[in-house]
């Protein structure tokens, strides 16, 4: 099963997808955001293109799993993205994905000013093997 993550921003839209067994997951890139209208028909057109068939939008949910304006937001999106793509939306904490992705970029020495588009992708890629790590555990697989 095919899945393509999406980590919702305000400029940016990161992009990672995975194979058919959910085991190799590669960032893909970014869709520049100017309205949520916009840019769910560039993900829903992205998701068509990898021939996905579910999709897993990052979700900033609080500490304590409540959800704040930004979260709501997101949900929003999630929904607009269910319409335009016509495929299911799972919505999935992202606890820290952004900071780790950061991270990671930082450590394979990718210059700062080539980050920001690359981070939000490898963010998107960090939130799907968590998806499908999480799922994996649920079913008791390892």
């Amino acid at each position: 099963m095919r899945v393509l993550a999406v980590d919702f921003g305000e400029k940016r839209i990161g992009l990672a997808v995975s194979d058919e067994t959910g085991r190799v997951v590669v960032p893909v890139g970014v869709v520049s955001r100017t309205s949520d209208a916009q840019a769910a028909a560039a993900v829903a057109a992205a998701a068509k293109e990898r021939e996905v068939v579910r999709l897993v939008v990052g979700h900033p949910v609080n500490a304590d799993g409540t959800e704040g304006d930004w979260a709501r937001r997101v949900r929003n999106f999630a929904r607009r993205l269910e319409e335009a793509s016509g495929l299911p939306v799972d919505l999935h904490g992202e606890g820290l994905t952004t900071a780790a992705a950061e991270r990671n970029l930082i450590d394979s020495g990718l210059a700062r000013r080539r980050r920001g588009a690359a981070r939000d992708a490898e963010a998107a890629a960090l939130l799907l093997r968590d998806y499908f790590f999480e799922r994996d555990e649920a079913r008791g697989a390892r």
